[in-house]
C-alpha cells in the first residue's frame, strides 16, 4: 500500500476549516465547521481528528459549531515530552474550549477522547455543558472492570504490552505503521472497515514524528500511575459525581472495551443519563456506524 505524505493528512481539505489554537501551554490543531453552540469532538487511539469527518458537516448542518481537535501528541497538535496524565489532558480540552471563544461545550469523545470527556466533566464542570462518551466507561467503572473481570483484562492485554520501553513504538511503526491497521481491524466489528483509504490515512498520521511515542504515553500513565500518589489522587477525584447530562454510547460488539465493562457508569452520574448500545458495532462507532451515532447525537443534543 502506498501511503500519503504524513504532513498532508493532517490538514486535508473538506467542508471544514483548519486552525491552531493555544491552550494549557501548548498548541492544538482544530478542524471546525458550522456556527452555533460548540460541540467539541475528541478522537481516541490510534486515530486523529479525521475520525470525525462524517460528524463535522452533519453537526454543522444541524445548527452547531462542531470542532474536532487533535489531542496532545497527535497529528497537527504539539508533541511535548510530558503531560499525558488525565489532569493535564483534561485541562487541554477545557483550554481549547475557551480558546475557541466559548464559555462551555458539549464534549463528544471516542475511546481516550471519551475518557477525557468523563474527566473534564468531573474536574472542570463549568466548561462542560454535557458529555457523550463513546466506547469508554467512566474511569472508575473501567478500573473496577479491569480489577474484577478476567475477560476485560484479557481484552486489555495490549495495554500491558505497551508498558515496555521503546519496542511498542517500533512494533507500531514497522512496515509503514502496519500495526495501526492491525489494531483498527482487530477492534472493529465491521468487515468493510477500515477500507484502504482510511487505513492509509491513519497509518500515515502515526508516522508523524514522535506521535507513536506520545500516543503510547497515555496508556503508560494509566497503568504505571495506579500505585503512585498521582494515580491515587486521580482515582479519588473521579469519585466526584458528574452533574452534566450524559449520553453514553457503546458498540455491542466492542471486543477491546467490553459492553459489560461500560454498563454501570451511571453510578457516577447525578445529571440526566442515557445509555445507547449499537448492535454489531465494534470500538469505532463514528467510523463503523456513523449514521446511527449521528442520529443519537442529534436526538440528544437539543435536550442539553
Amino acid at each position: 500500500m502506498t501511503l500519503p505524505d504524513p504532513e498532508d493528512v493532517v490538514r486535508v481539505e473538506g467542508p471544514w476549516t483548519h486552525r491552531d489554537v493555544p491552550a494549557n501551554g501548548a498548541r492544538f490543531h482544530v478542524a471546525e465547521a458550522g456556527a452555533g453552540p460548540l460541540v467539541l469532538l475528541l478522537h481516541g487511539f490510534p486515530t486523529f481528528w479525521w475520525t470525525w469527518r462524517h460528524a463535522l458537516p452533519v453537526l454543522a448542518g444541524a445548527g452547531y459549531r462542531a470542532a474536532a481537535m487533535d489531542l496532545r501528541g497527535y497529528a497537527g497538535s504539539d508533541h511535548p515530552p510530558r503531560g499525558y496524565d488525565p489532569f493535564t489532558l483534561a485541562a487541554d480540552v477545557t483550554g481549547v474550549i475557551r480558546s475557541l471563544g466559548a464559555r462551555d461545550a458539549v464534549v463528544v469523545g471516542q475511546g481516550w477522547g471519551g475518557f477525557l470527556a468523563w474527566v473534564a466533566a468531573a474536574l472542570e464542570p463549568e466548561a462542560v455543558r454535557a458529555i457523550a462518551p463513546v466506547s469508554m466507561p467512566h474511569p472508575r467503572r473501567l478500573r473496577e472492570a479491569l480489577l474484577g473481570d478476567a475477560q476485560q483484562r484479557r481484552a486489555s492485554a495490549y495495554v500491558f504490552g505497551f508498558q515496555v520501553p521503546a519496542s511498542p513504538e517500533r512494533d507500531l511503526l514497522e512496515d509503514g505503521a502496519a500495526g495501526v491497521a492491525r489494531l483498527l481491524r482487530d477492534w472493529s466489528a465491521t468487515p468493510t472497515w477500515p477500507d484502504e483509504h482510511a487505513e492509509a490515512r491513519y497509518r500515515a498520521a502515526m508516522l508523524l514524528r514522535n506521535t507513536a511515542h506520545c500516543a503510547l504515553e497515555y496508556h503508560r500513565w494509566a497503568m504505571r500511575s495506579i500505585p503512585r500518589p498521582d494515580g491515587i489522587r486521580f482515582a479519588r477525584r473521579m469519585k466526584e459525581p458528574i452533574w452534566a447530562p450524559v449520553l453514553q454510547v457503546h458498540g455491542g460488539a466492542d471486543a477491546t472495551v467490553l459492553p459489560a465493562s461500560a454498563r454501570g457508569s451511571e453510578a457516577y452520574v447525578r445529571g440526566p443519563y442515557r445509555w445507547a448500545e449499537l448492535p454489531g458495532c465494534g470500538h469505532f462507532p463514528q467510523e463503523e456506524q456513523p449514521d446511527a451515532l449521528h442520529d443519537l447525537l442529534l436526538d440528544w443534543l437539543p435536550t442539553v
